[in-house]
């Protein structure tokens, strides 16, 4: 794949991850009853931002972009919980697509959620393949964590 096609590529990612988080939202909020949120959906969406905030503290906001290609001049981050998983800020999406799934477990919801499993291992798959044509190190890196979930993928 070309830099080109990689960028166009990335840029359907981006664009199919944020319209399946909308269909998320779109599916789970008319459930959202306060009084009867699901406890397993609280932790889910509490435990995908403590994930999500932890990415934002270890890798701070400038040497990270919402496409796929790394930034120019960004540095490759193994501390905080970039030690454990490659990606945190993607399972901080999956794990809210879990929460939703919690309030509403529908149809549309399931499918949802799958599909942007898919676009997020797709989105990150094309990363994966930037971040070892631009850093040395990336390999070892990608030999020692996990993809969204610790010790698990």
């Amino acid at each position: 794949m070309s830099d080109a096609s990689g960028r166009r590529a990335g840029a359907w990612l981006v664009a199919l991850q944020f319209l399946l988080l909308a269909a998320l939202a779109g599916s789970a909020l008319p459930h959202w009853n306060r009084a009867a949120v699901p406890a397993l959906a609280i932790a889910l969406a509490t435990l995908a931002l403590a994930v999500g905030l932890a990415a934002v503290k270890a890798n701070r906001p400038g040497n990270f972009n919402i496409h796929p290609e790394p930034r120019a001049g960004g540095r490759l981050v193994e501390h905080g919980i970039y030690a454990w998983i490659r990606h945190p800020m993607y399972s901080a999406l999956l794990l809210l697509a879990l929460a939703a799934i919690a309030v509403a477990p529908t149809l549309p919801t399931l499918v949802s959620a799958a599909a942007l499993a898919a676009v997020l291992w797709a989105k990150s798959s094309l990363e994966e393949r930037w971040m070892s044509e631009r850093h040395p190190g990336y390999a070892a890196y990608r030999a020692r964590t996990k993809r969204f979930v610790p010790g698990l993928l």
